[in-house]
């Protein structure tokens, strides 16, 4: 027989047992691909932390309770903390309470003004708490009160934050808290706020026949600065010493970190234009500061609120990560601010430091060194020598380590693999599987694949993007295409993990869903993240133009249904696709978007941007105002009326500019919203999105069952 017609049967049999296998799978159902019901995956214990050298803590999500696990046998036990290690301080009503296990709370503070904050001592004898922005404490046994400070007025503060500090540099987390207890816990540090000169930005609540205002001092590009001192008072009470920095100078302050012998704070101070960080050593009995440490960059420095020192036990050393080469890496430095050696090095990043084992002098983090889009654990000596990778295969892992740092277990999944868990010895063994997500009838269904892949720009760069196809995608047919961004500067969103059946409702609908991150969203080290200084929204727009043509040239692309969405800094984005890319981009939704970086605060946008006053074209080229008569296609703007990040005067006078200029768009403000919103905001929100979806990318109305 002819070899072309053997090759000819042969295909055709392929194609036919391919046809029918794909013929036996389901597509999954509606209340599926929402998460409503179980789809591609099932439920697995969470790891939680460890319990002992031998035990893990597993969370088991169905059940509601936490077990500890062997990790030789498996063996199961119900997990409860014992009395004596549960103690939790609770606020009820106001006021401040200290439970012991399962015995009643017992009340420790009676006051009609609110208790913010409290915050056990290390050694359990006191809570430490602000009470209108003063700072005080409570003796747990004798129920002693301790008032530290009494100077706190509508523009003073003490351990409580200015707005941003809040924001930008302790962050939300801490709940406006701006105290720490030193180990020993016979000293509290703390922060002192004058926000005397700072402009008071006025947010409208319109509740009630009369409404009201939030009067909240924030600071936008340009503007003064809160004064801060940092002061340390006896846990007895007594005068506040206070550190030897000119609250006067035009500075910020990041988290400190005292030492583990309480005889030292680390102080990270930097100026106003952000390129110049400094650590100071302070002496809480003295207010003395030493500099131990003086970084420069010629774009910006992170302030980190997450570890940028770890202590070591041996009160010699500590670990220092900075991205100062142009990459993201340790330091091993003596206490006295001398460079040991770097811990690691090259063209990739760490993340973060995950345990450090001072007897052995081996230092365990994690990087994405194998790839930008996944994440492994390694460990390296002191001296930087002998890397290691630990983990295994083309995956993002979360890793916890036990507490002798002999084994452990890691999280790990990627685009293609549903979530699963092992556990591995320190040196890199797998000792066994213990869950995998994937659901038994998996292979039964059929879905929306989602690939890693790379998009190249013209000069060399190869952007990352996460791409989910139709389900049975057919590169004869056309689709449209919902484009999901964030966009700032270090803050990608292309992993390669797991994503569940999040996206297979837009993937049965025949959808394409693609997420792409910038040259400088990280991927590319802070070498990348350094091209937008002075320039916000220029690479990252000329990026998602490049992404907006490469999807455009494929033949399965609709060429009028390029749908681009994002929240914040991507509704930012997003505004600026609809104006300044116009020509490229179709549709957009954007959410409490920045629409004018001097309408921002000032830690934040000058960052990246300097002041107004010293970059005036940077400002003007970064606005979407500037671009408002390009604007064409259908921009939606959402935004709450009383976020107080993001003020929705960004949006306002984009409103009003695009009414001045006769553009047609839609607007939806959520009453009472912040920067999200919730309840049923959140459940409108989603029906809405549905309702523009359907009518602008499908060309129908939305099922009923999905507004339920």
């Amino acid at each position: 027989m002819d070899m072309n017609k053997i090759l000819y049967v042969i295909m055709s049999a392929s194609l036919l047992i391919s046809t029918q296998v794909s013929a036996q799978k389901k597509r999954l159902d509606l209340r599926q691909s929402t998460g409503m019901a179980p789809s591609l995956t099932k439920n697995i214990p969470a790891v939680s932390g460890w319990l002992d050298n031998e035990h893990y803590l597993e969370a088991d999500r169905q059940e509601r309770k936490t077990y500890a696990v062997h990790i030789k046998t498996g063996e199961r036990e119900l997990y409860t903390p014992a009395p004596s290690a549960d103690v939790r301080v609770l606020v009820e009503e106001g006021n401040i309470y200290i439970q012991y296990g399962t015995e009643a709370p017992k009340q420790l503070t009676n006051n009609a003004d609110e208790e913010r904050n409290p915050t056990l001592s290390p050694d359990g004898n006191y809570v430490a708490f602000t009470r209108n922005k003063d700072l005080y404490a409570i003796e747990v046994n004798s129920g002693k009160e301790i008032r530290y400070t009494s100077d706190a007025t509508d523009v003073i503060y003490n351990g409580w934050s200015s707005w941003v500090y809040y924001e930008e540099i302790l962050g939300r987390s801490t709940q406006y808290k701006a105290f720490w207890w030193s180990p020993d816990s016979k000293h509290l540090a703390y922060m002192r706020f004058d926000d005397t000169k700072v402009p008071m930005f006025p947010i409208y609540g319109s509740k009630g026949q009369h409404g009201y205002l939030e009067e909240t001092r924030y600071p936008k590009a340009g503007d003064p600065n809160p004064e801060v001192k940092i002061g340390f008072v006896p846990v007895a009470g007594g005068a506040t010493v206070w550190a030897d920095f000119n609250e006067k100078d035009d500075q910020y302050f990041g988290t400190p970190y005292w030492s583990f012998d309480s005889k030292s704070m680390m102080v990270q101070w930097m100026n106003r234009d952000q390129n110049n960080l400094k650590f100071y050593a302070v002496d809480p009995s003295t207010g003395t500061i030493k500099e131990i440490y003086d970084e420069k960059q010629a774009a910006w420095i992170d302030l980190d609120q997450d570890g940028r020192i770890e202590y070591l036990k041996d009160n010699k050393h500590y670990i220092l990560k900075s991205d100062r080469t142009g990459w993201a890496h340790f330091y091993l430095y003596t206490l006295d601010g001398q460079l040991v050696n770097p811990l690691t090095s090259g063209k990739w990043q760490v993340n973060g430091l995950e345990y450090v084992d001072e007897k052995k002098k081996q230092v365990y983090f994690t990087a994405r060194k194998e790839s930008s889009s996944t994440v492994d654990l390694y460990k390296v000596d002191y001296s930087g020598k002998n890397l290691k990778r630990l983990t295994f295969g083309d995956y993002t892992h979360s890793v916890r380590i036990s507490p002798d740092g002999k084994h452990f277990i890691t999280t790990y999944s990627n685009v293609g693999t549903p979530t699963k868990l092992a556990l591995l010895t320190t040196e890199g063994r797998l000792v066994k599987e213990l869950a995998d997500s994937k659901a038994d009838d998996f292979d039964s269904y059929t879905f929306g694949q989602t690939e890693m892949i790379t998009i190249p720009t013209e000069d060399g760069y190869q952007l990352p993007a996460v791409i989910t196809y139709p389900t049975d995608f057919d590169e004869s047919k056309v689709y449209p295409v919902i484009f999901s961004i964030y966009g700032g500067p270090n803050a990608g969103t292309v992993r390669n993990t797991w994503k569940g059946a999040n996206n297979q409702l837009w993937a049965n609908e025949g959808i394409v869903q693609i997420s792409v991150d910038h040259r400088a969203s990280g991927h590319f080290g802070k070498e990348g993240v350094a091209l937008m200084h002075r320039n916000l929204g220029k690479w990252e727009m000329h990026d998602y133009i490049t992404a907006a043509k490469w999807l455009k040239a494929k033949p399965w692309v609709a060429k009028d249904k390029l749908l681009i969405t994002g929240h914040s800094y991507g509704g930012y984005m997003t505004c600026m696709a609809l104006t300044y890319g116009a020509d490229y981009f179709d549709f957009g939704v954007a959410g409490a978007p920045v629409t004018s970086w001097e309408l921002y605060d000032t830690h934040y946008a000058e960052r990246f941007m300097d002041t107004p006053q010293d970059n005036p074209v940077g400002y003007k080229n970064g606005s979407v105002l500037t671009y408002v008569d390009n604007y064409k296609g259908l921009l939606r703007i959402m935004h709450g009326d009383m976020d107080d990040n993001v003020h929705m005067q960004n949006t306002i006078q984009l409103v009003d500019k695009l009414q001045d200029a006769g553009k047609h768009f839609e607007l939806m403000i959520y009453p009472g919203g912040r920067h999200g919103w919730g309840g049923a905001k959140t459940r409108h929100d989603r029906n809405e999105r549905y309702r523009f979806y359907y009518k602008h990318l499908l060309g129908r109305e939305v099922p009923a069952e999905l507004l339920q």
